[in-house]
């Protein structure tokens, strides 16, 4: 990971010799680090949330099977629900940031 830091000197002279001051270090905004930082946290957002889904379908199964209830198909059914746009927000966003890693390294 780079930062980019500027740096403004100025010499103040004293007693006929120059003396480097740095006065200020600020870090620059790089906008490739933001957009690779937002796609590598959805991809792992939408991993954990698919795995917590996937817990909570798989517990709602149980309750459905040992209840013979509607309501708990009808939040297994949410879960799995909840595991198809997670898990293909985990695609997209991977093959978003490979597209931009390609696109970088000019292949």
């Amino acid at each position: 990971m780079k930062t980019q830091k500027v740096t403004h000197q100025s010499y103040l002279p004293s007693n006929n010799k120059s003396k480097l001051v740095l006065r200020r270090t600020r870090k620059r905004f790089n906008p490739r680090i933001f957009v690779d930082r937002i796609i590598e946290t959805t991809a792992i957002l939408s991993l954990l949330f698919t795995g917590f889904a996937g817990v909570g379908a798989t517990g709602c199964w149980g309750m459905e099977i040992a209840t013979s209830s509607h309501y708990w198909q009808q939040q297994k059914n949410i879960c799995l629900g909840a595991i198809l746009v997670s898990f293909s927000a985990f695609l997209g966003s991977s093959l978003v940031g490979a597209s931009f890693s390609i696109h970088r390294d000019k292949f």
